[in-house]
Order: C-alpha cells, then sequence, then structure tokens
C-alpha cells in the first residue's frame, strides 16, 4: 500500500504547480481579451465558452508535456510560463487578423469563436510536440 503512494507528494507538487499556472494563465487571458467571457458564459454565449475552453485546453497540452518532461518542479513553471506565452501569442495574432472578433463573440457568432478556438490548439499542439526535447 505505501508503495502505491509513494509519488503522492509529486504528485501533488506538480498538480498544485500546474493549477497556479493554469489560474494565472485564466487572469492574464481574461484581462487581454476585449470581452468579458465569463459574463458572457454565464450569460449563455456559445462562442464565448468554445473560444475560452479551447484556449484553456491548448494551455494545457504543453502543460502536461511540461510536467511530464520537467527535470523539477522550477524547470515545470518555466515551461509552463512558455506555454502561456505562445497561447496568448496566438490570441493576439487572430485579434489582429479578426478586430472585430471581441464584438462577434459578444454577439454570439461562433465562426470567430471556433477560428480562435483551433489557431490556439493548433499552437498548443506544436508547442507540446516542440517540449518533447
Amino acid at each position: 500500500m505505501l508503495a502505491s503512494i509513494s509519488g503522492l507528494g509529486a504528485f501533488l507538487a506538480y498538480f498544485a504547480t500546474a493549477a497556479v499556472l493554469v489560474a494565472i494563465y485564466l487572469v492574464i487571458y481574461l484581462l487581454a481579451t476585449a470581452h468579458d467571457e465569463l459574463a458572457l458564459i454565464r450569460r449563455g454565449v456559445t462562442a464565448a465558452a468554445i473560444a475560452l475552453g479551447g484556449s484553456l485546453i491548448a494551455f494545457t497540452l504543453p502543460l502536461a508535456v511540461a510536467i511530464y518532461n520537467a527535470q523539477g518542479l522550477l524547470d515545470c513553471a518555466v515551461w509552463g510560463l512558455v506555454a502561456l506565452i505562445v497561447q496568448m501569442g496566438v490570441y493576439w495574432a487572430v485579434r489582429a487578423t479578426l478586430p472585430e472578433m471581441s464584438r462577434q463573440i459578444e454577439a454570439g457568432e461562433s465562426a470567430p469563436a471556433v477560428f480562435l478556438a483551433a489557431a490556439s490548439l493548433a499552437a498548443g499542439v506544436i508547442n507540446a510536440a516542440a517540449m518533447t526535447y
């Protein structure tokens, strides 16, 4: 039984590190967007949920790889921050490409939200693969 839970401390440390990184990501992402995703999601605007959900999954993909490959908690945190920077870059690139994106998402238009989610996921997959060093 004790052998089964011998890694519990490391699990908790990496899980807590990841949870903090996800929280930091969400705060930064929610502050960066020109629309209030959480308020829109509470009102049932699916487009906001698609955009935010896709971005969150896209951030956690490379974060999972960073945990898997990490040489320690600091290494994990550094690569988690790299994933955050990549995802914010994707958001700003899509926003520059679709300057009306926030207004469209607020209006419940799905096309820009799906494109943002797809671009975020594409970058997240590539980012995760690049972290397999």
